[in-house]
């Protein structure tokens, strides 16, 4: 049995003006699912519908199959962590705590018992006794779960929760979420607008952009099997090479090469191929360098074959302003080039919608 289930949710604040559309997936329990896509997207929105905090325009919300449309916030037994942490200042981390359960008039004994337990689990005993103040971004973030936590809800909802730390703060807590849900086993409904972070927390990814689903699935899949030219550039970092072409029987002239797809279509489309799968070569497809980027452990290259513009990531620095390309076929994506839909995979129906 599901332990949420969404169908053909929608939200409209005007005629004009549709923050989310038909919306339908389903979480199972212990699940991690994402949703991911950029400022704007209604991710934000489908969450708090989600919590009870706003109501869908269409559509139906199940939690272990109840229908909650009409229940308020207060009576889903769902904790949510927000972006802002959302500490009371004037209050110690403990107090922050045990305020839901006092409000609740669980026994002071059952209380401190449980506080102690999640303290220990967060690794945050040491900062019952400090005000929000006192702390850092990432202590703060782990008091913020810690409250989340104490209440044992049936599901977790976080909005961008790791927004506010700095790069390598932000890496660290992440790693720290990732096996806290390991762990407790929750079930958790995760929205950041970073595909990193969607991609390394989640069994499943839904990728949203303008309201609509583009895609649902594993990490891998988004990656591997893109839906569409949208999910294609948002998914991966570096981003994917999408350049237009014309392809002839599958094959499409790059520089002074013809490549050939794996597919024998004809007809406008766009192309794309990530940095990562395309190699250099001594004897290949001829490029000019235009710039180089250190990243560290491996170069971001652009290069340029004929009009076309392409980012490759290499392990060495080329010692010259002239190389030499290679892109095996099963890696090039064919995307058709009025509904931007990737013509190179097949995927089962409740994977991708198109």
């Amino acid at each position: 049995m599901p332990c949420i289930r969404l169908s053909k949710v929608s939200k409209h604040y005007s005629e004009s003006t549709k923050a989310l559309n038909d919306i339908s997936f389903e979480v199972q329990p212990r699940e991690v699912v994402t949703i991911v896509g950029p400022s704007g997207c209604g991710k934000s929105t489908l969450l708090r519908i989600l919590a009870g905090l706003d109501s869908p325009t269409e559509g139906t919300v199940e939690i272990r199959d109840k229908v909650m449309n009409s229940v308020p916030a207060r009576l889903r037994n769902i904790a949510m962590v927000f972006q802002s942490y959302a500490l009371y200042p004037h209050m110690t981390c403990h107090e922050n705590l045990a305020l839901n359960l006092r409000l609740k008039k669980v026994p002071s004994g059952e209380i401190e018992q449980r506080v102690q337990e999640t303290a220990r689990l967060l690794e945050i005993g040491e900062l019952l006794g400090k005000k929000p103040r006192e702390l850092s971004g990432g202590q703060r973030q782990r008091v913020a779960v810690g409250r989340a936590l104490i209440r044992n809800p049936e599901v977790f909802l976080f909005d961008e929760p790791l927004s506010n730390l700095d790069a390598m703060l932000r890496e660290r807590v992440r790693h720290d979420l990732k096996e806290l849900f390991r762990k407790i086993e929750a079930t958790v409904v995760y929205v950041t607008h970073d595909q990193v972070e969607a991609m390394t927390l989640a069994d499943r990814v839904v990728v949203l952009d303008k309201g609509v689903i583009q895609q649902i699935g594993t990490p891998e899949d988004l990656y591997l099997r893109p839906a569409n030219q949208f999910v294609a550039s948002f998914i991966g970092s570096p981003s994917m090479n999408l350049f237009a072409s014309r392809l002839t029987g599958g094959g499409f002239q790059l520089g002074a090469a013809t490549i050939r797809t794996a597919l024998g279509w004809s007809g406008e489309a766009v192309v794309g191929v990530r940095p990562e799968h395309i190699m250099l070569v001594d004897s290949g497809i001829p490029a000019s360098l235009v710039w180089v980027e250190n990243l560290g452990a491996h170069y971001l290259l652009g290069v340029k074959a004929g009009e076309v513009s392409l980012s490759v990531t290499s392990a060495q620095r080329p010692s010259s302003q002239t190389v030499y390309l290679k892109i095996e076929s099963e890696n090039i994506h064919v995307f058709e080039k009025r509904s931007g839909a990737n013509l190179s995979v097949d995927r089962p129906r409740d994977t991708a919608v198109l």
